[in-house]
């Protein structure tokens, strides 16, 4: 007989999915940073990589909460949309246009960031795990943040210099 799946354990397997994400977007966003030519995209790569870095501290926080170990799931989700900004940093390098590429591909990593997070949040809520709560949604926000932060830097300058360029 199956046993029956909870809540509990698609919280689980989800932020497994998601550690496993952070894990590779820390590894990505130096690429990244190397190959953006503005150096505000530069820059907000590297910050944004040290956010991540405390975000992984976090998610370990809350393993701890729910008693398991921090452990990845493979994520193929995150897999494409990194390939994606590969296949960005490649086809367009050199170009105007690698820097809007870059950022519309960080952005989608972003989206990606925030609908997780904030399907964890509601559910750690539910689970009646509010200290893994706030530890998520501390994330949910910087996540939002800096999704925000690239949107004005595409609408003021990045997007504008691969405009100019065409």
């Amino acid at each position: 007989m199956a046993t029956t799946k909870t809540l509990n354990d698609l919280f689980y397997e989800t932020l497994k999915d998601i550690y496993y994400a952070e894990r590779q977007i820390v590894k990505a966003l130096p690429k990244m940073a190397r190959g953006a030519q503005d150096p505000k995209l530069k820059a907000a790569f590297e910050t944004h990589k040290e956010e991540t870095e405390g975000q992984i501290e976090r998610l370990k926080q809350v393993f701890e909460i729910i008693g398991k170990r921090a452990q990845g799931k493979t994520c193929d989700a995150i897999e494409g949309i990194l390939s994606e900004g590969d296949e960005i940093l490649e086809e367009f390098k050199g170009t105007p246009a690698l820097d809007a590429g870059l950022l519309a591909a960080a952005q989608a990593v972003e989206h990606y960031e925030i609908s997780r997070y904030g399907t964890l949040r509601a559910w750690a809520l539910q689970l009646g795990l509010k200290d893994a709560a706030k530890l998520l949604d501390e994330t949910l926000k910087e996540e939002s943040k800096t999704d925000d932060l690239l949107s004005d830097l595409a609408e003021s300058a990045v997007n504008i210099a691969a405009k100019k360029a065409a």
